[in-house]
């Protein structure tokens, strides 16, 4: 009998070192994948929330957390999102927060695709009428085949997943925003609870059955939950800094700011350098930006305005009006869609150091072109030297001037040590006369001297 307690024990232990994975699993706590998202919806955020969702299928998360803060985006990007909520494996949930946040515009399309929409106390969401990405003014009749186009769109992820369509449709139409309690407390709601903070978004999640956006009903489990926070990589993290409305000014600034040296001093190179660099990745911002035309245009014509003042200065005329080009255009350039615009606290600082240094380079080039010349046939004229030899009315001598010594004959004679001017340049030798100093207002200054009788 012992023994064969023995190896029943044995066995016992061989099998529970060796227990189905699916046991081992269920000893786990359920995994919540974390992800934040706090500033523009653009196709890199896109890609960002694409990437987190399909991590989180591939480790089997219990669900998906969104922490959403923003002012609004493009929204193609938010169709590319939401179509990934649609097709999810995991329930997505979007969780406007902390406190004093908001999702406006196409952040409230995410807050109504998602499984769970969820607010933090203090929080609003809404104001989702379209306008133009392009910067174009749109007619009555664009404006309200787009408005139509998005209501629509609004109301079929609202019908299918239970909320409040018509106020989701006055959002759009009307462009109405909702604080945490109104949408909550709506009929039917158009969000689906209030928390405090993550935790205690899972503890209300935990048992609570949702209904997928294929009609499936499933109960989450949240109780417990290991959170796992999964950010941008680096190379989303650049590529979504460069996108900011206010660092892709800074780029286009210092990019305009670098090619303008660099046209001033041909040569300089490193100017040239991040200056071309800046523009090229300015340029892809306002690729991913929703920017206007009219505002970029200006910008560069107040740019050209502002070289132009260097290559021909125009007394300031022309620098002048090239800063208010900059500046207007500055204004409008991502002034198209509320919340993604560059701040006047950003703008006036770069347009008048922009202009201050064009300008100041455009006075130094004036006065360049006003001084007399220094070097050549015309910097010899009227210059003074000094006579290295006798010269004689019909015997050639030699003078030091600039540095050099020429050759020099005068109608008069001239001792060595004398000061002479420079009259005449006749090829390799300088015609010449005696100067003789004398006081005036405490300097020095040079006179002819008087021929003898």
């Amino acid at each position: 009998m012992e023994r064969l307690a023995g190896l029943l024990l044995a066995l016992v232990v061989v099998l529970g070192g060796t227990l189905p994975s699916e046991a081992q699993d269920a000893a786990r706590p359920p995994l919540v994948i974390v992800a934040e998202l706090d500033g523009i919806i653009h196709p890199v955020a896109a890609e960002y929330l694409t990437s987190v969702i399909d991590t989180a299928a591939a480790d089997g998360a219990a669900a998906v957390v969104i922490v959403l803060r923003t002012p609004g985006g493009l929204l193609e990007s938010t169709r590319t999102i939401v179509s990934r909520f649609i097709t999810s494996s995991v329930p997505i949930v979007v969780f406007v927060a902390p406190s004093g946040a908001r999702a406006a515009s196409a952040g409230f399309f995410l807050a109504v695709a998602a499984d769970v929409a969820a607010m933090a106390p203090g929080t609003h969401i809404g104001a989702a009428h379209p306008v133009a990405g392009n910067g174009q003014q749109m007619d009555d009749t664009v404006s309200e085949k787009a408005a139509s186009d998005a209501a629509a769109y609004v109301r079929s992820l609202a019908t299918a997943r239970g909320r409040n369509v018509a106020l989701a449709d006055a959002a759009v139409l009307e462009s109405r925003a909702f604080t945490d309690t109104e949408a909550a407390q709506a009929s039917p709601p158009l969000v689906d609870l209030i928390a405090k903070d993550l935790d205690d978004l899972l503890r209300q999640l935990d048992g609570r059955t949702i209904r997928r956006f294929d009609g499936r009903q499933h109960i989450l489990h949240t109780a417990g939950a290991e959170q796992r926070r999964v950010g941008m990589t680096r190379r989303q993290q650049v590529l979504s800094a460069i996108a900011h409305p206010q660092v892709a000014y800074l780029l286009l600034s210092l990019g305009l700011l670098g090619l303008t040296i660099e046209l001033w001093n041909p040569g300089a190179v490193l100017p040239g350098v991040v200056g071309g660099v800046s523009l090229l990745m300015a340029f892809f911002a306002f690729q991913i930006l929703p920017v206007s035309v009219a505002g970029l245009l200006l910008i560069v014509l107040g740019a050209s305005l502002l070289v132009a003042e260097l290559l021909a200065p125009s007394f300031g005329i022309l620098g002048i009006g090239g800063a208010v080009a900059l500046f207007f255009g500055s204004v409008m350039v991502t002034d198209t869609v509320p919340g993604i615009r560059v701040r006047y606290e950003l703008i006036v600082p770069v347009v008048v150091a922009l202009a201050g240094i064009t300008l100041f380079l455009g006075r130094l080039a004036l006065r360049a072109q006003r001084q007399a010349p220094a070097t050549g046939v015309e910097g010899l004229m009227g210059s003074v030297g000094q006579a290295l030899t006798a010269i004689g009315t019909d015997v050639p001598g030699q003078i030091g001037i600039h540095g050099e010594i020429w050759r020099a004959v005068s109608h008069r004679p001239v001792a060595p040590g004398d000061r002479v001017r420079v009259l005449q340049v006749n090829g390799l030798t300088l015609v010449v006369e005696a100067v003789e100093p004398h006081a005036e207002e405490g300097g020095r200054s040079w006179t002819s001297r008087p021929s003898s009788s």
